[in-house]
């Protein structure tokens, strides 16, 4: 089979391990002394590879792939009065970002079992 499954189900996880941080740090939008987290996603989407076969020396190169590690760290934006430095709107602008990143793998997956359904009945 492909390397893209492994590598969507690694892209599908990650954005599902981000949302539950998110998720944490509007649930404690309120709570004193807490710091907002998020996972290091761009770092880690810059981090993956893979390795493409050139058929053709015409082909271009490339890098995408399978997320290696997610790290979860604390952001240092600035803290309110109260030491926690949760903003809601930007909490959720994060949400809706992770929401369409899920939204593009959940359906590249299944544009890929698809062609695969496709060309096992021919």
């Amino acid at each position: 089979m492909s390397d893209i499954f492994k590598i969507l189900e690694g892209r599908i996880h990650a954005s599902n391990v981000r949302h539950g941080v998110i998720a944490s740090n509007i649930a404690n939008v309120d709570t004193p002394g807490y710091k907002a987290r998020d996972v290091k996603f761009d770092d880690t989407l810059q981090k993956a590879t893979i390795e493409l076969r050139n058929t053709d020396p015409g082909h271009l190169s490339g890098n995408g792939g399978q997320a290696a590690g997610r790290e979860v760290a604390v952001d240092q934006r600035p803290s309110w009065g109260d030491n926690n430095n949760v903003e809601l709107d930007v909490e959720v602008a994060k949400m809706t970002e992770n929401a369409i990143f899920f939204q593009a793998a959940t359906t590249l997956l299944s544009k890929n079992i698809q062609m695969y359904k496709a060309a096992l009945r021919r």
